[in-house]
């Protein structure tokens, strides 16, 4: 589940989950949902997997690795999962997305992934993210 949030001249998502790796999937439907309100139901499921030393920079390496697939594959990144898993090394993450070709949806473009007022909170109910987008 995610929210969009207004902030200043960018966009935020408030996103959660009963796991680590769900908040990090609905942080990426709100990144998509922040790009495009009505997807089409075509399009390809493809695979990524991140590693980092925190799970800040894990979080931000996901997203911006979406955007990057965004920009070279010419697909929206939406139906994503996700699932982290704690490593010697810090942290891992193995995820799938639907990737709906920008030719068939009307976008918006979101510039970046910031650190700006990043949280990653455990919480009573699972896991909290929120995550700040330079549009």
């Amino acid at each position: 589940m995610y929210e969009l949030r207004e902030h200043t001249a960018d966009i935020a998502v408030e996103a959660t989950g009963e796991t680590l790796g769900d908040a990090f999937a609905a942080a990426a439907d709100g990144m998509a949902a922040a790009m495009c309100e009505d997807v089409p139901a075509n399009g390809e499921r493809f695979e990524l997997a991140e590693t980092a030393t925190s799970r800040d920079r894990l979080l931000y390496d996901y997203l911006d690795t979406l955007i990057y697939e965004r920009d070279v594959r010419g697909v929206l990144p939406v139906d994503n999962t996700a699932t982290v898993t704690e490593a010697d090394d810090g942290y891992r993450l193995t995820a799938s997305a639907r990737g709906v070709p920008l030719s068939a949806v009307h976008a918006r473009d979101l510039k970046a992934v910031t650190y700006s007022e990043m949280e990653i909170a455990e919480t009573r109910d699972g896991w909290r993210a929120y995550v700040v987008f330079d549009v």
